[in-house]
Formats: C-alpha cells, structure tokens, sequence
C-alpha cells in the first residue's frame, strides 16, 4: 500500500552530470529537496533551506522521465528530513532508473529502498556538524554504498583517516574524500593520501570546475 504522503518540497529537478561518487560524468536528473536540519560552514547548497515548490510525486516521476537520463540523484539539502523521501525513491526504482541519493550521517537509513546508491556524508570537524553523525547508520552500508568525507584541513584529514580505519569502511563501502571548495588545495589533499597509502578515492566535484556554484549544476 502507498503511503498517504503525496508531495514533497522541492527547490529544484534538472538535468546535469554526476559531479561526484562512482558515477561521476555520467549524465543525471537531480532532485533537490527543500530543507536542511544541518548548517555545515562550507555548504554550497543554502539556498535549498527555505523556499521551493510542493511537488505531486507523480508530477516530479514525469519531469524526470521527460529530462531523459536513466541515472537519478535525490539531493538536498537533506532529502531524508522530508518524511516523503523514501516512497519517492521506491516509485523512482520502480520505474527502472538507477537511484541514488546524497544524505548526511546525520539521518537514520532505515527506510530508504535497499535498491538505492546511498551516498552518506559523514561530518568532520572542520565541518562545524561532527556532532551530528550517527556511525551506528554506517552499519547499514553495502558495496555499491559510499560514505564522503569533505577536507577543510590538516586536522580534518587526520581525522577522517582515523575514522576510516577505526570503522573500517573501506571493508564495507566505498570511501571518497573530497577538498572543500576554495579551503584545501586538492593536489595537497592527493599528495596526503598518496602519502599514506589510504584506500581511499579522491575526487574533485567536476560541477564546479564546470559551472562554480551555479544554481542548477
């Protein structure tokens, strides 16, 4: 049986391409869900905290299958706080696209459909929200699953070291680190990992070297 919810907030659906996780350069529909409980100094994305439009699921599932990639990323802000999330996704699976969904560590996973790519962005320090994470929900990761960590510096790339091997994620999922934007030079971050033989991937989000912090990217 369907849930009774039937809209969600949404700020923004577009098509562009995958600017990080494993399907970075392929093109994608986004689906930008209005709001956040979190508040990260470095977020990009603050213009999702208030505003959008009211969506009928079946309004968004046709603008989706009208944008015409067969690759979905449901994002936020944090998609996971709006109660309708997870019957979105399930309906998005259902209709045979290949689902992912940007969360923060900071959200139970128990509903999100066992189908779905779930990239969790675990807090660091530098972040501001470290408090926030909730490690037991990491458990629930497989391997197509990836957690993120975004380096502000020195102090958040030990840590996020620590965290990687006292969790030992790379035995469970994938595990990217990413520079936070204009805050650590990305060749400083690859030269760190390097340094240490990290399993881990580095990435730079190809949005923004396309597009900057464009709305819509």
């Amino acid at each position: 049986m369907r849930s009774s919810i039937t809209r969600l907030k949404i700020t923004e659906i577009f098509r562009s391409l995958q600017g990080e996780a494993d399907t970075v350069g392929i093109p994608t529909s986004f689906i930008r869900l209005t709001g956040c409980p979190l508040r990260c100094q470095y977020c990009d994305t603050a213009y999702a905290f208030h505003g959008g439009q009211w969506w009928e699921l079946e309004a968004v599932l046709a603008r989706v299958q009208a944008l015409g990639s067969r690759y979905v990323c449901v994002t936020g802000g944090e998609p996971l706080a709006q109660r309708g999330c997870p019957e979105l996704l399930v309906r998005l699976c259902d209709a045979g696209l290949r689902v992912s969904i940007e969360t923060s560590g900071a959200m139970s996973l128990a509903q999100v459909d066992a189908r779905v790519v779930r990239v969790v962005d675990v807090k660091t320090p530098g972040s501001g929200e470290e408090a926030r994470n909730r490690y037991e929900e990491l458990t629930r990761l497989e391997a197509k699953d990836q957690v993120k960590f975004v380096i502000c510096d020195r102090a958040d790339y030990e840590w996020s070291a620590a965290k990687v091997r006292e969790l030992a994620l790379p035995e469970r999922c994938g595990v990217l680190f990413s520079p936070s934007h204009a805050q650590l030079a990305a060749r400083e971050l690859a030269e760190w990992i390097l340094a240490d033989g990290l399993a881990v991937r580095f990435q730079i989000q190809l949005h923004k070297v396309l597009w900057g912090n464009a709305p819509g990217r």
